[in-house]
């Protein structure tokens, strides 16, 4: 799993600097290595349910294709909504993620949600829109303010809409 996503919601971790929190623990190279395979497996066969650090989340599959390989990547997240407005962020650790380059390079992206499939094009926030984007979801998820509290640079987001 992307340890800095945010993929639990405010009332099952009681703050960013929660140490029971996946990101606040250490772990070594060897577990990392695979992290976010057991959690895909976990996720396909379970119609997006998983257990552990993440259960009772609602998490997503995100691919998108590598900005400089033009690869396929795979990467669990955390969905976030503002209304019916599907959205991802990450916390950031000095750069941004490779999904957050890769999406903006590459907008045409596969959402897995649930049990379910479907084509939808990333829009990475900018300018304005970011703006008032990060005010209000820095306003209504608690997790996201106080880690962006902690950083200078802004946290990505990304706005996921389903192709037609």
């Amino acid at each position: 799993m992307d340890a800095e996503s945010n993929v639990r919601d405010s009332a099952s971790t009681i703050s960013y600097d929660d140490p029971d929190a996946p990101w606040n623990r250490e772990y070594s190279p060897e577990e990392m290595v695979g992290w976010n395979d057991g959690v895909i497996t976990e996720f396909r066969e379970n119609g997006g349910k998983v257990a552990g650090d993440y259960a009772g989340a609602t998490l997503l599959l995100l691919t998108t294709t590598g900005a400089k390989s033009g690869r396929s990547h795979l990467v669990p997240l955390g969905a976030l909504y503002r209304d019916d407005t599907l959205y991802v962020s990450s916390f950031v650790e000095g750069k941004y993620p490779a999904w957050f380059h890769n999406a903006k390079a590459n907008p045409q992206v596969t959402v897995e949600l649930g049990g379910e499939t479907f084509a939808a094009t990333a829009e990475v926030l900018e300018g304005a829109r970011y703006d008032e984007f990060a005010a209000w979801a820095l306003a209504n998820n608690s997790l996201l303010a106080e880690y962006q509290a902690t950083v200078d640079k802004p946290l990505p987001l990304v706005v996921l809409r389903r192709d037609a």
